[in-house]
C-alpha cells in the first residue's frame, strides 16, 4: 500500500471530476431551500431555525447518495464501518479539549466571564431537581453532554456523510491531503455563509467581515483535523462524532456559560478569534502527521 505525500499530486483544481462537481452543485441546490427557509423565518422572528438547520445539516448527505447512485457507486463505499474505541474516544474528547482551552484563555484575559449565572439558573430550571444553580448545573452538563451526544451524531451525520464521508476521499484521489483538506474546508465554510449573512440565529454581534473570516480558519482547520482523523481510521462515524462533540459542548455549555464583559462576541463561539487559534494549533498537529495516512493502493510515492 503506497504511502501518502505531497508530492506526484496536482493541487490544480480548476479541472475538477465532474463527480466531485455534480456533488457540489447539488449540495449547493438541495441546501437553498433551507436557506431560503431561514432568512424569511428570521425576518419574522420565527423559532423555526432549529428545524431548517436540521433540514440543512442533512443536504450534503443527500447530495452524496445522488452522487453515489448517479455513478452507479455503492452506499457502503462511504466507510460506514464502526471506528475502534481509541479514535471513538479520541473524536470525542478532542474537539472538547482545544475548546474548552479557547475559553479558558478568553475567562483568562477577562474578555469574557465564567460563570454566567443566568445560564445556570436556565439550567437548574431544565433539570427541575430543585437543587442550586450549580448543583444543577453540575448535572445537567454531565447528562447532557453524554445522552445529547446520540441526537447531535444523528444530526451531524447528514454532513459527515458529504464532507469527509464522499467528498474527501473523492478528492484524495487526485489532491494532496493539504489541498484537499483545505478546498473541503473552504467549500464548508462557504456552504454556511448564508445562514451567517442573513440570520439572527447564526451568527454574532461582531461585524459580519469580522465573522467571516474567524469562522472560515476554525471551519478549515476543522477540516485537516476531522479529515486526518476520518482517513486514519477509515471510518466516516469519527467525522460525525467529532462534529457533534464540537457543536454540543460549544453551543450548549461553553458559550451559554461565558458571560458577557463589553466585547465578548469577538472572542468566542465559532465567530470570535479564540477557537481559530486553538483549532488552527490542533490543525497543524495533524497536518505535521500527513504522512502516517495511508490512502488506498496508488503507484509509490516519493516520501517528502
Amino acid at each position: 500500500m503506497a504511502r501518502f505525500s505531497l508530492t506526484g499530486y496536482s493541487n490544480d483544481f480548476r479541472s475538477l471530476s465532474p463527480t466531485v462537481g455534480l456533488f457540489i452543485l447539488t449540495t449547493f441546490i438541495f441546501s437553498s431551500v433551507p436557506w431560503v427557509l431561514t432568512a424569511i423565518s428570521n425576518k419574522y422572528g420565527s423559532l423555526g431555525f432549529s428545524l431548517y438547520s436540521e433540514m440543512l445539516m442533512w443536504c450534503p448527505g443527500l447530495a452524496a447518495f445522488l452522487t453515489l447512485l448517479y455513478n452507479k457507486r455503492p452506499i457502503a463505499s462511504l466507510r460506514w464501518n464502526w471506528p475502534t474505541n481509541y479514535y471513538v474516544l479520541l473524536s470525542w474528547l478532542l474537539p472538547i479539549a482545544y475548546t474548552l482551552l479557547s475559553y479558558i484563555g478568553v475567562w483568562t484575559i477577562g474578555k469574557g466571564k465564567f460563570p454566567n449565572r443566568l445560564t445556570m439558573d436556565e439550567f437548574a430550571i431544565r433539570l427541575g431537581l430543585g437543587l442550586s444553580p450549580l448543583a444543577s448545573t453540575i448535572i445537567y452538563v454531565l447528562l447532557e453532554g453524554t445522552f445529547g451526544m446520540f441526537p447531535a451524531i444523528s444530526s451531524a451525520l447528514g454532513e459527515e456523510i458529504g464532507w469527509r464521508g464522499f467528498l474527501l476521499p473523492e478528492l484524495v484521489k487526485s489532491y494532496s491531503f493539504t489541498a484537499s483538506s483545505i478546498f473541503v474546508g473552504l467549500v464548508w465554510s462557504v456552504w454556511h455563509y448564508p445562514l451567517i449573512l442573513t440570520s439572527d440565529f447564526y451568527s454574532s454581534t461582531a461585524p459580519v467581515w469580522y465573522q467571516l473570516i474567524c469562522f472560515t480558519v476554525y471551519v478549515t482547520s476543522l477540516s485537516v483535523i476531522f479529515g486526518w482523523i476520518r482517513l486514519k481510521s477509515g471510518s466516516l462515524w469519527t467525522g460525525a462524532i467529532l462534529h457533534a462533540s464540537q457543536n454540543l459542548y460549544m453551543q450548549v455549555f461553553l458559550t451559554p456559560l461565558t458571560a458577557n464583559t463589553g466585547h465578548t462576541a469577538w472572542y468566542i463561539d465559532e465567530f470570535g478569534v479564540a477557537l481559530p487559534i486553538t483549532s488552527l494549533i490542533t490543525a497543524i498537529y495533524f497536518w505535521g502527521r500527513r504522512h502516517e495516512l495511508e490512502l488506498g493502493v496508488r503507484l509509490p510515492l516519493q516520501e517528502v
